[in-house]
């Protein structure tokens, strides 16, 4: 192997060495958590009948295991910034802001949510 490509290799092989022992960035880990603290995000949702459903969520991240029928009718921030999926787009363009209610009276079954994501 010439000089110069012995030194391509160490260089190859220092930066893969760098890349591997450098922690990956954080994650995103939303998760479910119980409704007993005002600082979780709490959705009250239906999925096709009036019985109102209420989870609760913590950390950052995205939660979209609702279903296809879920109606959100409440959102309460907590200690968070929050935007649902609706319609195929993060609603409302700015997040809700923290220790927030947010309702849609002029829709009382609520609006179709696909998602949550806490900002």
């Amino acid at each position: 192997m010439s000089r110069k490509g012995a030194k391509l290799a160490a260089t190859v092989f220092a930066a893969a060495a760098i890349t591997t022992a450098l922690p990956a960035g954080n994650a995103f880990a939303i998760n479910q958590v119980s409704c007993n603290n005002n600082e979780f995000v709490k959705i009250t949702y239906h999925m096709g009948s009036d019985r109102n459903i209420d989870q609760c969520f913590a950390n950052g991240g995205t939660y979209n295991r609702f279903g296809q029928d879920a109606w959100v009718v409440r959102i309460w921030t907590g200690n968070n910034r929050v935007q649902w999926l609706g319609d195929n787009r993060w609603q409302p363009a700015t997040a809700i802001g923290k220790q927030t209610s947010f309702t849609w009276p002029n829709h009382s079954g609520g609006v179709r949510m696909a998602a949550i994501r806490i900002i």
